[in-house]
């Protein structure tokens, strides 16, 4: 099974949680025991799992990523700006991959799923969900 999420971004960077819509399509499948995997369309976005307790630990990842990739220093600038936008994706990554426990996804109390914006803001963002 197979569904399409579709976010908008509202920062250039920023962390979106999107754990209860994924969660949604896991219970809508009935699949007990399996994997989900969700993926994000675009070389600039990524996912990641993260605390969700505290919206500092969000605020604090963006700041190290953006103290660790600069904008405007590398040579991708040079064709639309977005040089960092491409390295924090590829750092991060653009995939989670959860197990499925008695029809629930197998995080823990403090772990959220995070869709990760690099290039905002966006009107549409694609985030696959597939379940096997």
């Amino acid at each position: 099974m197979q569904k399409v999420l579709q976010i908008s971004s509202h920062n250039r960077n920023g962390l979106y949680d999107i754990t209860q819509a994924v969660q949604k399509i896991v219970t809508d499948s009935d699949v007990q025991t399996g994997m989900v995997n969700i993926y994000a369309q675009g070389a600039t976005a990524a996912i990641m799992i993260q605390e969700n307790w505290d919206e500092s630990v969000q605020t604090d990842v963006i700041n190290l990523l953006n103290k660790l990739i600069p904008s405007g220093v590398w040579e991708h600038d040079k064709q639309d700006g977005n040089g960092d936008a491409h390295l924090k994706a590829g750092i991060v990554g653009p995939s989670e991959t959860i197990p499925i426990i008695k029809g629930k996804m197998g995080l823990s109390t403090w772990q959220n799923i995070f869709f990760c914006e690099f290039d905002g803001p966006r009107e549409q963002r694609n985030i696959v969900v597939t379940i096997s």
